[in-house]
């Protein structure tokens, strides 16, 4: 039997999920962040019509961002779900729901426990509420995972309480200007400025590290 190309086996993920290019290059674009790889229309275009076929970093960031095994893009007679191996897990406890849009009232309400990796480090997680996440390929119903710690670099993101309201966005310090610019990852959401006495009310609960998703 023949072995078939990852632009066939590409195409076919694709017209099955339904997904644009654009679609693709939106769910690559956090995963070419954290890995530093640029993975642009050219590339994928490409990669559909067979002229090129990518090579390990960027074969590696569309498996992960349409959650496939690299080994089945590539042509390969193997399942097409990712081989997740068996890890041990933890129980971290879900404490309530965080927005993803316009900062909601904050509930530490206890709700249960999510199973994370033992080796995820976390500490709590909460249930993401709205769409203004959704580049980030974070949406409404998600689970979040958060590591407590008080700052993050600029660019991660964060859950961030602004006084008795609780946000979920990527977070911009600029300290010589005493200002701070949440950021949606959602061109539909302006993004949320605070200045001077403003910071007063406004705290980084901790780093978003993880999430966990259904599939769509």
């Amino acid at each position: 039997m023949t072995k078939e190309t990852t632009a066939v086996r590409l195409r076919r993920i694709m017209d099955e999920r339904n997904l644009r290019q654009v679609d693709v290059l939106r769910m690559c674009e956090p995963i070419c962040r954290q890995h530093d790889v640029r993975l642009g229309r050219n590339d994928l275009s490409q990669y559909l019509s067979g002229v090129a076929t990518p090579r390990q970093d960027k074969l590696t960031v569309l498996a992960l961002a349409l959650n496939i095994s690299e080994a089945w893009l590539m042509g390969y007679d193997v399942p097409v779900q990712r081989n997740f191996s068996s890890v041990e897990t933890r129980s971290v406890p879900l404490i309530g729901q965080i927005a993803c849009g316009e900062p909601i009232e904050a509930q530490e309400r206890f709700e249960c426990y999510v199973e994370a990796g033992s080796r995820v480090p976390v500490d709590f997680c909460l249930r993401a509420r709205g769409d203004s996440m959704v580049n980030a390929r974070i949406y409404d119903g998600d689970i979040v995972f958060i590591r407590k710690q008080p700052t993050v670099e600029n660019g991660e993101i964060a859950a961030v309480l602004i006084g008795d309201e609780a946000t979920l966005k990527r977070v911009y310090m600029y300290p010589e200007e005493q200002k701070l610019v949440l950021q949606a990852e959602n061109p539909s959401f302006a993004p949320l400025v605070y200045v001077g006495s403003e910071l007063e009310k406004v705290r980084i609960l901790g780093k978003a590290v993880a999430f966990q998703s259904d599939v769509r």
